[in-house]
């Protein structure tokens, strides 16, 4: 399903559905630097690829906050944009579990699902979805989120 115009009434009628899955993404040391960077946290686990070679997961890994943050390009495509929106927010999470490290060069993806749709005063609608950030080869996720984006219309 690629991202699509829906009525609330349509969004409604799709909780509790799969909205899509995301292509693979490869999780690679250049942007695990960059993301140490942004947020100062320069821990040896992701940066020092030989230390890493030694630590418990035998390279590097990327923040689990890194992970987390990429669950807004992941939903670009999928999220469905209630009729006349001219703006979304990120409102939230009501739930962030990180379950298993992402080890550099990993593949991840996104499975998104459409949990809960709410109408509030003022033309805003509450969107909240689930995310479970898969890594390629393993059964574990990386991470399961449920999210809350505000969307305005007009």
């Amino acid at each position: 399903m690629s991202r699509q115009i829906m009525t609330v009434e349509e969004m409604k009628n799709k909780i509790g559905s799969e909205l899509g899955v995301t292509d693979w993404f490869t999780m690679d040391q250049d942007r695990i630097n960059k993301f140490a960077d942004c947020t100062l946290d320069h821990q040896w686990i992701h940066l020092d690829e030989e230390a890493a070679k030694k630590g418990p997961f035998g390279k590097t890994i990327a923040h689990g906050y890194l992970t987390v943050s990429l669950i807004a390009h992941f939903s670009a495509e999928h999220m469905p944009l209630p009729e006349n929106a001219v703006m979304a927010i990120n409102y939230g999470m009501n739930k962030l579990r990180l379950l298993s490290p992402v080890t550099v060069d990993a593949q991840i993806r996104d499975r998104i699902a459409l949990m809960d749709v709410e109408e509030k005063s003022d033309g805003r609608i509450l969107v909240t979805t689930s995310h479970t950030i898969e890594i390629k080869g393993q059964e574990k996720p990386a991470l399961y989120a449920e999210t809350l984006g505000m969307f305005y219309t007009a």
